[in-house]
């Protein structure tokens, strides 16, 4: 393989729901550019893409896949997404480090939920898109409607290349209205005849073909002008006036193929060969500190690893895009991120499974290694002296949470290091060891992609996991201020022990002023503020620690031991055993003895009176509550909000989105256990949400007594 330079290099996200086609697509354009001899399947279970052992079993994409082809001297570097919004991860990473998206539509379907969802991304990332209508040989597939969709939903920005003239099993032609020739191919597809347009279709080609003309000269002065003189463009002049339209997103062009028959492949690569933007031509990425790197093949070597993977019969391998510079076989490069050395021993050229050994790559060039030592996800490694440092990649919140624990005890320590290896491969399965819970958690994108660890772990591992619905990280707070006092003493031989505490609690918040005074039980208590403690809890909120002891009741030196007495019951709430947070405690009073007086027992004596003043402060339950933003069709709105309310969702809000109804909620945790698995149901697969926390609210009395009696139930079980 020859050494290409930027501005010959072209890397490429491949997006779409699933079922729209992107696997079979790169298997076409593998095997027409030579790099596979003969085309698999998803059926089959034989296609390069999608090669693990999972996606054999599953029948769907579950890792991104790099997949390069040479073409009219120009290196097509794709990256080929998962559909399902399970695997959102692996569409994020891929828009980081290309430049240009294609997204797939089944025609049969037009524009789906995921459809919506990759074109947000790629406008996040600010990245040109074309679409691609594929399936149009299926009975159902309908182009006139899903480019009405396209439009509807992304304006009038959508521009024909080409066009169908016919659908269903007929299926064998299309115009394109670049070039004004018709493409036609025989049963088996590859190489289609060229022919002139069709007398019937040239009035509507011609149309077309003036408004491509017009939309692709709205980008440039020099071209608009010769267009309004000419009234046409040539081919090339076209070209550029399309390219510079896709660099500043003001055309999406739409294309039309037949993957599973190979049709229209051919002049797709073509297009993306001769119009879409190089490397060179697109925006630069830029450092952590907002520095923009040109790639610049003449510049000091820098590579980024956006992906790290366990392959079979090859071990971890590290794909990578040159940032700058050129990458040379036997470089030793710095990990800026782990300040480790790395030798790039081998550099791979990567189409799926099908690895070309090369021996450098310059700027923008994406590619593979392998056996790199400290080398993680999102690192930058450098040549030396060279401090370059990119971006991490930014992730979705999870969105499905399960506790998970191996089935037998002896295996847990191998399960947390196979779920660490898990992490670095896909980084939005989050795991958390949760002191509080007690549970190792497990965090996702929904009940598929969990499912699919899962059924890695079990067969590829060959360890048994379980499970289960992770406990809710409820907080305990109060509602109005209590008194308690409570002496600890205890006489065993020798010295004893002895402590007593009196102390008042009462609800903090932000700003609050000092205490004066209080009245409980017809007596007044007068504080004087000594000393003031504001403890940040780890957990969220604050603990707020005076001293109004006066005449030295208790000596200074035990206050301490009283700070640690109370936060040991703020660790372990007086209620259910969760986190205690927001309140005010006032030490105004105590005893000590001269002898018997220690750590350990005013320790236990603040802790014993805080835990009867808390029960008698309007104790209530505080559970963590979520922004949740669902994107469903407007036909299974009325299904979707009424599931919903049925979670104790608050409803914020509702608008219309591209198509899509657009509903806001808050929603507590605690019902949202499952929702993915049931929004997929009530909409058909159609329907997608995204949730973030938003904060902690008090639990309804009737959950909350419930609460109470389940934490109790289950201390007498372990007693």
């Amino acid at each position: 393989m020859k050494v290409y330079q930027s501005n010959e290099i072209k890397n490429i996200s491949l997006l779409g729901s699933s079922g729209s086609g992107k696997t079979t697509l790169v298997e076409a354009m593998l095997y027409e550019s030579g790099v596979i001899k003969r085309r698999g399947t998803i059926e089959s279970k034989n296609t390069v893409s999608d090669y693990f052992p999972v996606e054999k079993e599953y029948g769907y994409s579950v890792f991104s896949t790099v997949a390069q082809i040479e073409w009219l001297n120009k290196k097509l570097n794709f990256i080929d997404c998962p559909g399902s919004d399970d695997f959102i991860g692996g569409v994020v990473t891929s828009l980081n480090v290309t430049d240009t998206a294609l997204i797939l539509l089944n025609t049969q379907y037009g524009v789906e939920v995921g459809t919506s969802n990759h074109f947000r991304y790629t406008e996040k990332f600010n990245k040109p898109v074309i679409f691609v209508t594929n399936q149009l040989d299926q009975e159902k597939a309908d182009f006139d409607k899903t480019v009405e969709e396209l439009k509807e939903n992304f304006g009038s920005k959508v521009v024909l290349i080409q066009y169908p003239i016919s659908t269903g099993a007929q299926f064998n032609a299309v115009v394109d209205v670049l070039k004004m020739k018709m493409y036609k191919w025989k049963p088996e597809g590859g190489v289609p005849e060229v022919l002139d347009i069709p007398t019937d279709q040239l009035e509507k080609a011609q149309e077309l073909h003036n408004a491509l003309v017009e939309a692709a000269a709205e980008h440039d002065e020099a071209l608009m002008e010769k267009f309004f003189d000419q009234g046409s463009l040539t081919e090339d002049e076209m070209r550029m006036g399309i390219r510079k339209g896709l660099l500043t997103r003001d055309m999406f062009p739409v294309f039309c193929v037949c993957a599973e028959k190979d049709m229209c492949v051919r002049r797709l690569m073509e297009f993306l060969g001769n119009v879409v933007p190089s490397v060179n031509e697109t925006q630069k990425p830029q450092t952590k500190e907002g520095v923009e790197i040109a790639p610049d093949a003449k510049g000091p070597t820098s590579i980024y690893v956006f992906k790290t993977s366990v392959e079979p019969h090859l071990g971890e391998v590290s794909y990578f895009k040159v940032m700058s510079g050129t990458l040379k076989e036997g470089d030793d490069l710095q990990n800026i991120d782990r300040s480790s050395k790395e030798r790039i021993s081998q550099i791979y050229a990567v189409a799926g499974q099908v690895r070309t050994k090369v021996e450098e790559m310059v700027a923008g060039d994406i590619g593979a290694t392998v056996k790199l030592k400290e080398t993680r996800t999102g690192n930058t490694l450098n040549a030396k002296g060279v401090d370059y440092d990119f971006k991490e990649i930014r992730y979705p919140e999870p969105k499905y949470r399960r506790a998970i624990r191996a089935a037998a005890e002896a295996d847990e320590e191998k399960l947390n290091e196979i779920l660490t290896r898990m992490h670095e491969e896909d980084p939005t399965w989050i795991i958390e060891q949760s002191k509080e819970l007690k549970q190792t958690i497990l965090s996702g994108q929904g009940e598929f992609h969990l499912r699919t660890l899962k059924w890695r772990i079990e067969n590829n591992d060959k360890i048994q996991i379980e499970y289960k619905e992770p406990r809710i990280p409820y907080r305990e707070t109060i509602t109005k201020a209590a008194r308690a006092d409570y002496r600890h003493k205890k006489q065993s031989g020798g010295a004893g022990q002895f402590g007593e505490v009196h102390m008042i609690i009462e609800p903090y918040f932000d700003d609050m002023p000092d205490p004066v005074n209080y009245k409980f039980g017809g007596q007044e208590y007068k504080i004087s503020v000594r000393d003031k403690q504001v403890i940040d809890l780890d957990w969220g909120g604050k603990l707020v620690f005076i001293n109004s002891i006066v005449g030295g009741s208790i000596d200074a030196r035990f206050l301490p031991a009283i700070l640690k007495g109370v936060m040991d019951r703020m660790e372990q709430g007086p209620l259910t055993g969760s986190y205690a947070r927001d309140v005010r405690v006032i030490i105004y009073d105590g005893k000590m003895h001269p002898v018997d007086s220690n750590e350990i027992s005013f320790r236990l004596a603040g802790r014993n009176a805080f835990a009867q003043a808390f029960k008698e402060a309007g104790p209530k339950l505080l559970e963590p509550v979520y922004d949740v933003e669902v994107l469903a069709p407007s036909d299974r709105l009325g299904d979707v909000m009424s599931d919903m309310q049925g979670r104790r969702a608050v409803i914020m809000g509702m608008s219309s989105e591209k198509g899509f109804e657009k509903l806001a909620a808050k929603v507590p945790l605690k019902e949202m256990s499952s929702y993915s698995t049931s929004l997929s149901s009530l909409s058909g697969g159609r329907a997608s949400f995204s949730m973030k926390f938003a904060g902690y609210e008090l639990v309804p009395m009737d959950i909350q007594d419930k609460l109470l009696k389940e934490y109790e139930a289950t201390k007498k079980e372990d007693e």
